[in-house]
Formats: structure tokens, sequence, C-alpha cells
């Protein structure tokens, strides 16, 4: 009982400091964590949401995301060719029919993402849940990095983003109502956003990073004899759900950081500077 309230005790502090420290460090912190208490390794692994990786499908050339959600043991299934790299004969996959499904989400969260992220990676995985199923739709838009080209006139305050990451991992629990034909679902939705601003010339640079987890339930129809109206229904509540993230974290974040700086900033009042120039003008013709 004792040991496993210290690795009770242990788990926590360590998901507390996880919580804590910039996410945009994570992969290394965690990694850091896990060295110091490796027998936490597993529970590390799959409570913290890690920033996603990308690696492309050996069969079929296409990218897809590196998540807790298609990893068995080192090895990562692909979502198009349903194999894992590095080859893994017995590792978790999807009954035949949910194999279908998720197939038709991967094609239809990829024009999702291209619609609305202009680029980046998008996968989606599935498993079998008692009562119904579950699944995960991970979207990743990396922004690259370059250079924020300024004169001597330039406000520093007027430097762009020079690098930013934005990672969504929307897990979603399907319990299904057979005879009603309806079905409810549970979604849970993490956002972790990353940017870096830099100006050499005024020597100004920023990092802002966290993340933001958020959770939605919804009871719906769904067709028996079409069952990808389970991705419609799901599709509906991502939107939603991202909509809702974007709004909080530019009210979170950067609505948070000009609230600082106009605090931490000894603003002059623009009439005042006004009012100044005009009497400057005023006195040099009189002169």
């Amino acid at each position: 009982r004792r040991f496993l309230a210290m690795a009770e005790e242990q788990l926590s502090a360590a998901l507390d400091l996880m919580r804590r420290l910039p996410p945009k460090n994570l992969k290394d912190n965690l990694s850091s964590t896990i060295a110091l208490v490796p027998d936490l390794v597993e529970d590390l692994l799959s409570s913290v949401d890690q920033p996603l990786e990308v690696m492309t499908c050996p069969d079929t050339s296409k990218e897809f995301l590196l998540c807790d959600y298609n990893r068995d043991g080192d090895s990562y299934r692909s979502p198009w060719s349903n194999k894992y790299s590095p080859p893994l004969d017995d590792g978790v996959q999807p009954s035949a029919e949910l194999r279908q499904l998720e197939m038709a989400a991967n094609e239809t969260f990829d024009k999702y993402r291209e619609q609305y992220y202009e680029g980046g990676v998008s996968s989606c995985y599935f498993w079998d849940n008692p009562g119904g199923f579950a699944c995960c739709v991970v979207i990743k838009k990396t922004s690259p990095k370059k250079a924020h080209v300024a004169s001597e006139d330039d406000d520093p305050r007027s430097a762009t983003v020079s690098q930013g990451t934005w990672d969504s991992i929307h897990v979603a629990e399907v319990a299904v109502k057979e005879g009603e034909q309806r079905a409810k679902y549970k979604l849970t939705t993490t956002v972790m956003l990353s940017m870096d601003t830099t100006c050499e010339l005024h020597g100004h640079s920023s990092d802002l990073s966290g993340n933001l987890t958020r959770a939605l339930e919804r009871d719906k129809g769904y067709s028996a004899s079409d069952p990808t109206s389970h991705i419609a229904n799901l599709g509906e509540m991502i939107e939603e759900m991202e909509g809702r993230m974007l709004d909080a974290i530019k009210e979170v974040y950067f609505g948070k950081t000009r609230e600082v700086i106009a605090q931490a900033r000894t603003g002059v009042d623009d009439k005042k500077v006004m009012q100044q120039s005009l009497m400057a003008e005023m006195a040099r013709r009189r002169g």
C-alpha cells in the first residue's frame, strides 16, 4: 500500500509539473521526468498529451501523425496502410467494420484540414470500445520559420510570428443506442499552441505557448444503414469545439498578454502628444 501511495503521489506531482512547463519543451521535459521515475513511463505516456510528430507511411508515402492512440510499444500504425512502422506482427488493430469507418474518417478530415488550415497533416484512429467505439482525430499545422525583415524605424511591437505550431487532439467516445438509432458522443479536445516572434534588429523576441483542454457531450441521431453518419456528427462537434478553443485562446493568451504589456508600459497620451506638437508648430511659425 505504501508503494502504491508513493507511486500515485509521484504520478500526481509529475502531471502537475507537466502542466506548468512550456508545451514547446514538453517532449524534452517528459523524457527527463521519465528518466527520474522510469516505473511511471506507461502512465506518463498515456496521460500526457505530447506535441504531435509526423511520419511518412512506407507503403503509401503519405504523412501521418504519431500519438499514443496509434502506438503499440515502439511502433506506430499508419491510418493509410493499417500497418505498423517499425513492423509489428501482433499490433492492435480495429475490427474490419471499424477500419472501413476509419478510412472514411481520414478522407473526410483530410478535406476538413485542407479547407480550415490550408496545409498541415491530419490523422484519424479508431478502436473498438464496449457499447460502441472510440476514436482520435489529430491535426497539426506548422508555420515554417521565417526571418522578420525590419528597418530601423519599425516599431518592435509590429514584429510578426516567425514560427508557430498548432496541435489539436480530439478524443471521442461513442456509446451507440441501437434500438433508438441514437448515440451519445463524448468529446475531449486538447489544443497546444506555440509561437515565436523575433525582431533581430531591435533584439526583440518572445515565446508564447500554452495548452487548453475542454470537453463536450452531445446526444445525436445516426443512420444504422450509413455508419458514416457518425463521422458527420463528430465533424460538427469538432468544428464547434475548435471554434470555441480558438476564441478561448485569443481571450486567455493574447488578451492577457496585451493586458500585462499595457500595465507594464508607461504609455503617453496620444492627445497630449498632438497638443504638444501643435504648440511647437505654432511657436515655430510665430518665431
